[in-house]
């Protein structure tokens, strides 16, 4: 429903083309990379003066509704006036128009398509209002943003009394207690800007839906904006870096001096005696108790190389992006980039020192980085403590990601994606764990900063995102 609260006006991208005996509103798609950028399109056949005005204003002035109807209406006539609001809640519904509170706010549609902007009643604006909890503010590219993964807008703060009155909103406040104490700002200007983080589902509700309540905000947002259908920004492989920086190498630069080559195991002889992959996915199980005799190194080395080692490197010339670089390895990758590192932090294993290891996918050895100290030892315990404290790890195998190596390519989608590679890898170490009569359990959380203090990993360059225990099976007596 359309109000005369806001002042209208078309969002920033768009073109306005007048040709022939149409009038074209034109925006670009903000999408992955492409030679040609797409665009879409809303035409007017043979439009009256009165909406060739009237889409002119919403360009290049604002207006509210009322007064850009009176200028159909003035032109064109009363039809033309009902056919107008017709077409301006079209252009609404799918995110062209933006509505503004002077002097605070601007909201922006962030979809394209079902766009959800509901003009509350003023009735509707008489009692107590809070932020959302999901809602937060952050600065990009000079603007001051409100954004809320329960909405389909960004809200663009004009004025500093914006943030002022949204810190007044963490506690319930109506239009009137709102507009006090802050400069210029009567109590029906706070009330059309209650109205537009209404419409913009940006308040908190009286009472808080069922489902909702289960969310945390970080867990919402991050939800929200990996995924399709609350945001416009550019999506998927968009090489957003290509040109500008160096895609990260396949392999990484060696840590250490100490290596430790690993046996490659016979893959022929074990495709004949290991175990079918339905007993396999039948017998899978997280184990945490483990026999006396720990884990060997050969057990280590036939796990890493069956799962994890590079089995060939190819090249591939592309018209658009030059010369490319892949790997192919055991467990599938998003665009074969294989972003992930594997760490074995070692308690004990016949055969290998206590420490912490970096394994070399490409020539199956392990680099030794850290001796044991307190900080492993921490790592260890802290492993223990999320497996059930049923028995202290023998091996933890820590996953992180060379985040560069991935959002080269990925936008919005990239830190989904790891999560995504970092189970696909549990799974595999799972089923291979099981075949070799190995104890695997996943964990669900680790001290990433520990772990780049032990490393000396940049935190923010390469970090663990993943922890997996592996140990020998207890025997049965």
């Amino acid at each position: 429903m359309i109000t005369e609260m806001f002042t209208l006006s078309l969002i920033s991208e768009v073109t306005l083309i007048q040709k022939d005996d149409k009038i074209i509103l034109e925006a670009p798609i903000r999408t992955a990379l492409k030679k040609a950028t797409p665009t879409r399109q809303v035409i007017f056949e043979h439009p009256q003066s009165g909406l060739i005005s009237a889409l002119n204003h919403l360009k290049s002035s604002q207006k509210t509704h009322p007064q850009l109807k009176a200028l159909v209406v003035a032109t064109d006539g009363k039809e033309a006036g009902e056919k107008f609001d017709a077409e301006l809640q079209k252009l609404i519904n799918t995110g062209w128009v933006c509505h503004s509170v002077f002097p605070l706010a601007t909201a922006i549609p962030i979809v394209e398509k079902n766009y959800r902007f509901e003009s509350p009643e003023i009735e509707q604006l008489k009692g107590k209002f809070t932020l959302s909890r999901f809602a937060y503010l952050h600065q990009n590219q000079g603007e001051t943003i409100i954004e809320c993964p329960l909405s389909q807008s960004k809200i663009v703060a004009l004025d500093w009394r914006c943030a002022a009155l949204l810190a007044k909103l963490s506690q319930p406040q109506t239009a009137s207690s709102l507009s006090a104490d802050i400069p210029d700002i009567t109590e029906e200007i706070a009330q059309k800007f209650l109205a537009l983080l209404m419409a913009t589902q940006m308040l908190s509700p009286e009472t808080e839906p069922t489902p909702l309540m289960y969310w945390e905000f970080h867990d919402l947002l991050y939800h929200s904006r990996s995924r399709m259908g609350r945001h416009n920004n550019p999506s998927g492989g968009t090489m957003r870096f290509f040109g500008k920086t160096e895609h990260l190498p396949i392999v990484k630069p060696p840590m250490s001096d100490k290596v430790i080559k690993l046996v490659q195991p016979n893959l022929e002889y074990l495709a004949q005696i290991d175990i079918p992959l339905t007993k396999a996915l039948e017998l899978r199980q997280s184990i945490r108790e483990y026999d006396e005799q720990p884990i060997r190194v050969q057990q280590l080395g036939k796990l890493l190389y069956c799962c994890a080692r590079i089995k060939k490197i190819e090249t591939m010339e592309t018209e658009e992006f030059g010369t490319w670089h892949f790997s192919y390895r055991p467990y599938p990758c998003g665009g074969a980039i294989y972003e992930l590192e594997i760490y074995p932090v070692v308690n004990r294993c016949q055969g290998l020192e206590a420490g912490v290891y970096h394994y070399q996918p490409l020539e199956h050895c392990l680099y030794q980085i850290s001796d044991w100290n307190s900080d492993v030892e921490e790592l260890i315990e802290d492993a223990y403590k999320s497996s059930g404290e049923e028995d202290q790890p023998q091996v933890l195998l820590v996953i992180t990601a060379r985040f560069g190596r991935l959002y080269w390519k990925y936008e919005s989608i990239a830190y989904a994606l790891i999560l995504k590679h970092v189970g696909v890898l549990y799974q595999t170490f799972y089923l291979m764990a099981t075949g070799m009569h190995l104890a695997p359990c996943a964990l669900g959380s680790g001290d990433s900063d520990n772990f780049a203090k032990i490393t000396g990993l940049d935190y923010y360059e390469e970090s663990s995102v993943g922890e997996f225990l592996l140990g020998s099976v207890r025997s049965r007596v």
